[in-house]
């Protein structure tokens, strides 16, 4: 698994352990729907500050979210 697909991997776990739609994921983080799809996925390279918005709408932070077993090697 690449990073693009670890980081989406992740996304989409939050957002489903949330109850989140992709459709008021996109709406409270302000990124369109169709690029978090893309990302879910593993199809985005993402850059930091889309990063920040996903993370802060899925309401956790860098250290947590990235503190996680499928970002170690």
């Amino acid at each position: 698994m690449n990073i693009k697909e670890k980081f989406g991997f992740k996304v989409k776990e939050l957002r489903e352990q949330k109850g989140y739609s992709i459709e008021y994921l996109a709406n409270i983080s302000n990124v369109d729907r169709n690029y978090i799809s893309d990302i879910e996925k593993g199809q985005r390279n993402v850059s930091i500050e889309i990063i920040e918005k996903i993370i802060t709408a899925l309401n956790t932070d860098f250290g947590a979210f990235f503190n996680d077993k499928n970002f170690k090697k």
